[in-house]
């Protein structure tokens, strides 16, 4: 019986712990003004993606901005913060 408390206490952890990771640039609620489509395979042309920065929150653009300078964040997203640095500018 104890064991099987320990081992399930350990999937909870993971669980929880695995949406923890998660980042601003892997929520799609975040990322689609960036894109064309649904599946956020094609980015909107540069003044439609310098708009939608625009209208996106400080706190989001400052999120977006660190996870995009760390390289293994960014790593998934690596077109795309390219994007940003080029057309929000490297702060």
């Amino acid at each position: 019986m104890n064991l099987k408390n320990i081992c399930l206490g350990a999937l909870a952890l993971s669980m929880v712990g695995g949406m923890a990771f998660a980042g601003a640039l892997d929520e799609p609620a975040n990322m689609a003004p960036f894109f064309t489509d649904s599946s956020m395979k094609t980015m909107k042309p540069e003044a439609d993606f310098k708009a939608a920065w625009a209208s996106t929150a400080k706190d989001k653009q400052d999120k977006m901005m660190k996870e995009c300078q760390d390289a293994a964040m960014s790593k998934p997203h690596a077109e795309f913060c390219a994007n940003l640095m080029m057309y929000a500018g490297h702060k």
